[in-house]
């Protein structure tokens, strides 16, 4: 599974803006999403193409599937963590906030105020993932999603502790490659920027 950030947008880095609805990428964040579109196109396959519902997400998608002759497929469990009252605010207040160390030290004790817990968001990714991987069993999948549930996807499939998934980056546009089979997640890649994705397996 080839797990890609959405581009950016015009408030990438400067505000949380969770799960509101009308944030378009920027035109920044269209050039990336066609630039990670035709990294994947030169895959031998890819069988879906999913996106969380989100307009970034969806628009990230669409080149990508769009150079496969596919179809972008809607997928809930792909969303942003739900932030809820912290919804839209700036990242300079946030991290103002006496919260905002349990957040980046304690994730997994934390739970956004009116939202999500990082918890709840790592087992929501993981059983997304877990089901878009056996409906395309041995195949190629492409999930659109955000960076804070790849963090988290990634943290399970290494086995890492999620008080310690805010160490892993995830940039717009990047791909994170994750082989599932039946001995368990293989992490073959996170936040590639460059480079054929071709040639990724498992040692």
């Amino acid at each position: 599974m080839h797990l890609v950030r959405h581009g950016q947008t015009p408030t990438t880095g400067s505000v949380l803006p969770g799960r509101a609805k009308g944030l378009d990428l920027a035109d920044s964040g269209q050039a990336q999403a066609q630039a990670v579109g035709e990294r994947l196109a030169l895959l031998e396959s890819v069988d879906a193409v999913y996106a969380s519902p989100l307009e970034r997400t969806r628009q990230t998608a669409a080149p990508i599937a769009k150079l496969r002759g596919l179809k972008v497929v809607a997928e809930r469990g792909l969303l942003e963590c739900e932030f809820g009252e912290w919804t839209g605010r700036s990242l300079k207040e946030l991290m103002k906030l006496p919260e905002w160390s349990t957040v980046q030290r304690y994730p997994s004790g934390f739970r956004f105020p009116g939202g999500e817990s990082f918890a709840e968001m790592q087992t929501r990714i993981t059983g997304a993932i877990a089901k878009l991987v056996a409906a395309h069993p041995g195949g190629t999948i492409v999930a659109v999603s955000h960076a804070d549930p790849i963090k988290a996807a990634v943290a399970a499939a290494l086995g890492t502790h999620l008080d310690l998934f805010q160490r892993i980056v995830i940039s717009p546009c990047s791909v994170t490659t994750i082989a599932y089979g039946s001995v368990g997640p293989t992490v073959l890649t996170v936040n590639s920027m460059t480079g054929d994705l071709s040639q990724l397996a498992p040692s």
